[in-house]
């Protein structure tokens, strides 16, 4: 909502596309944006009405379109004032294309667009390329959990308190309590309000927050099936619900590197499989972590296409898809999947605090969950699942390369331990300020 506020402040103000995975809350946000900050707010919707796609077809003229689109809303619209909101706008190409004309003759009118499928529906050209802003949406935050369930205590706490200085220890003790059940519930708002809900009983709100995540996992399985264009749907969907199993492949708990082999029946190699993955990227349904065997400012510089981590964008949906009871995850006690889930928690809190990519680095015998870029520096992140925070990986690439700082999470209150320092894994968001640039850690809008 900040990033949005900003953007209608902006003297150059370009249409806005809000980008993200499907039922993150891409409608809801502009929906409420459009009420509380403009006089009127006039919302379409191209996946509700096939029509409307008609107001495209002769040409692309903004004062056209604004004046027939008034036909269809009922309503003057004042193009100085007020705010016009073009939602599933992957179903209509040419609505996509015309935001360049908005751009161009229309400067004034507040535009946005919102799509959960854009890089799965529309071709390169498409794009008004220089003429958009973008803004990605990602599922709700730790901090945002824990504001939007009524602990506005702990959420201002976790907002306002520097990561690297211990938090007191009753809040800490209570923090870690809802960092656990987060990791069940995920940060999906559906599934965050349903939990929300049922809060007075523990069990009941478990259960029901899985049972709707697994209504959203049909959602998403629907839309695969019906977007999968000339891809076979079927190799899509496997690989989805296979992304668990790959992350849960390593004896020690961490996320290992995805293994083509057993990936999908019949299907080896990277090739075969990157239709498949780009579309599950496209649709930000996965996160990709390239893994690097050397390190280089530009870290993009000696990444490999074919050697990355794939991580579920949603924690909660990663527990639902990879079937680990909730008692399970509440116990905290769920052996090998601890570390994977753990990890999947912090490349979320990653991409939400502005990190779109981070990675990963492997030696011979040692790895480092995350490397971070922030301007010339690289700052390697280490996460241990528990309290133990002996780091032989993460003394391995010190030695190698000599990084200025370094982080570990855990399950430990914050210390700093020479470059080391230590922080909860509750705090990986909020660590984010404290390791990148202001540009990098004030959020995600461009």
């Amino acid at each position: 909502m900040r990033a949005l506020v900003a953007w209608k402040n902006s003297r150059r103000r370009k249409p806005l596309v809000v980008r993200g995975a499907r039922q993150v809350g891409k409608t809801y946000l502009l929906k409420d944006f459009g009420a509380s900050e403009f006089p009127n707010a006039h919302y379409v919707n191209f996946e509700e009405d096939d029509k409307l796609a008609l107001l495209f077809g002769h040409d692309l003229r903004p004062r056209r379109i604004l004046d027939e689109l008034q036909f269809h809303v009922g309503k003057r619209i004042d193009a100085q004032a007020d705010l016009v909101v073009f939602d599933e706008i992957q179903r209509c190409p040419r609505a996509l294309t015309s935001l360049k004309y908005f751009c161009e003759e229309m400067p004034r009118l507040a535009v946005c667009a919102a799509g959960s499928l854009l890089g799965v529906c529309m071709g390169q050209e498409a794009f008004p390329v220089g003429k958009v802003a973008f803004l990605d949406l990602w599922p709700m935050s730790f901090e945002e959990f824990i504001e939007g369930i009524g602990e506005s205590q702990l959420a201002h706490l976790l907002a306002s308190h520097d990561p690297r200085r211990p938090y007191p220890e009753a809040a800490h003790e209570r923090l870690w309590i809802l960092w656990k059940q987060y990791l069940v519930v995920g940060g999906l708002p559906e599934a965050v309000n349903t939990y929300r809900l049922h809060r007075d009983n523990m069990f009941a709100a478990m259960e029901e927050a899985r049972r709707c995540q697994r209504d959203l996992v049909d959602t998403y399985m629907a839309d695969i099936a019906r977007h999968s264009g000339k891809m076979n749907a079927l190799h899509i969907e496997r690989l989805w619900r296979h992304v668990p199993a790959q992350l849960a492949r390593a004896q020690d708990g961490s996320a290992p590197k995805f293994r083509f082999r057993d990936a999908l029946p019949g299907m080896r190699g990277y090739e075969r499989l990157s239709g498949p993955i780009g579309w599950l990227e496209s649709a930000a349904l996965v996160l990709r972590v390239a893994v690097l065997d050397s390190v280089a400012t530009p870290l993009s510089s000696v990444a490999k296409d074919n050697a990355f981590k794939l991580y579920l964008f949603d924690v909660g949906i990663l527990g639902a898809l990879g079937g680990i009871a909730p008692k399970t995850i509440l116990d905290y006690g769920f052996g090998s999947y601890q570390g994977y889930v753990a990890e999947n928690f912090v490349a979320q809190e990653l991409c939400a605090a502005g990190f779109k990519h981070p990675y990963s680095w492997q030696g011979r015998t040692s790895e480092v969950e995350f490397l971070v870029e922030t301007g010339k520096s690289i700052v390697p992140l280490e996460v241990k699942s528990g309290m133990v925070t002996k780091s032989k990986s993460l003394g391995v690439y010190e030695r190698l390369h000599h990084p200025s700082q370094a982080w570990l999470l855990s399950a430990r209150n914050s210390a700093r331990h020479g470059i080391r320092q230590h922080a909860p894994l509750y705090a990986a968001g909020r660590m984010c300020d404290h390791i990148g640039t202001t540009s990098q850690s004030q959020g995600t809008a461009r």
